[in-house]
């Protein structure tokens, strides 16, 4: 039986780039950082980053797997990352379930979602 999410992993061929993306831009928590794998820890999930030799280059379909990362107020943090030079594809928007939405991308292009929740 399948109980939750545990972890979710975004695998690159630029470890250090994204290494300085979600750590040193977006502020994740670090778990732990080995040669080719770096984990993150957010709450009871693991968000991990990682080389793989199948990849290579620009998110070919970045559209296709978009992890949702909770905020507390998305308008102070969007305006945090926009400063830091972050890509926004959608800015702070009100749901008509009352939450809010932004959108971002990564170093490789993977599409994120900013999720305050109403």
């Amino acid at each position: 039986m399948i109980t939750g999410v545990i972890g979710i992993t975004i695998w690159t061929d630029g470890l250090e780039r994204m290494f300085d993306f979600y750590n040193d831009v977006l502020r994740l928590p670090l778990h732990s950082r080995h040669e080719d794998f770096i984990a993150f820890e957010l709450g009871e999930v693991r968000f991990n980053i990682g080389r793989h030799s199948e990849v290579a280059g620009q998110s070919k379909d970045p559209f296709r797997f978009m992890p949702h990362l909770g905020v507390d107020d998305i308008h102070a943090e969007a305006q945090r990352l926009a400063a830091a030079g972050v890509e926004f594809i959608r800015q702070p928007e009100q749901e008509s379930w009352g939450g809010w939405v932004a959108t971002i991308k990564d170093p490789d292009g993977n599409v994120l979602q900013l999720l305050q929740l109403a």
